[in-house]
């Protein structure tokens, strides 16, 4: 077993869908980014890609490539687990926390969960989210973006 940890955030502009966990959040501003910019999401790979060290979602995902301008960050994931995949390697569990003063991300958490298990082929009960704010401190304080944290476990055979 081996555990990954990762972190992202995007600020917010204007003219884009927010998306958070594959799920469209009806909000004023959404995330810059190069692709979906759903910072929930790319956490999650980069957690998952840490736990067997195989570097993070730039490295696999350039900002600058074409091929990724836009991207949805479900496939994203998707392409993650894959990679696991043909390591042997899969998840066990994911736990995450959205950092953000608004929009609040209670209401969409289950479909959240569902989304990401199903990108990684797991059970939606082996996929924690959950949101806070950073109480008005920072740069997510004063609402000019979103982070996210999470921690991957991952089951590998042991030749890795």
């Amino acid at each position: 077993m081996r555990i990954g940890l990762g972190f992202d955030v995007h600020p917010f502009v204007s003219g884009r869908p927010l998306k958070l966990g594959g799920v469209a959040i009806p909000h004023p501003a959404g995330l810059a980014g190069h692709s979906d910019a759903d910072v929930l999401l790319h956490a999650i790979a980069d957690a998952a890609l840490g736990a067997v060290a195989d570097g993070d979602i730039g490295r696999h995902f350039p900002p600058g490539d074409p091929s990724t301008r836009d991207m949805d960050s479900l496939d994203l994931l998707r392409q993650v687990g894959e990679r696991l995949a043909r390591k042997g390697a899969r998840v066990v569990n994911v736990d995450a926390v959205v950092i953000a003063e608004a929009p609040r991300i209670a209401p969409y958490v289950d479909e959240m969960r569902m989304r990401i298990a199903a990108a990684l082929e797991i059970g939606a009960d082996r996929v924690s989210v959950k949101g806070t704010t950073s109480e008005g401190l920072g740069f997510t304080g004063r609402a000019e973006g979103i982070a996210a944290q999470a921690v991957c476990l991952v089951a590998l055979p042991v030749s890795i």
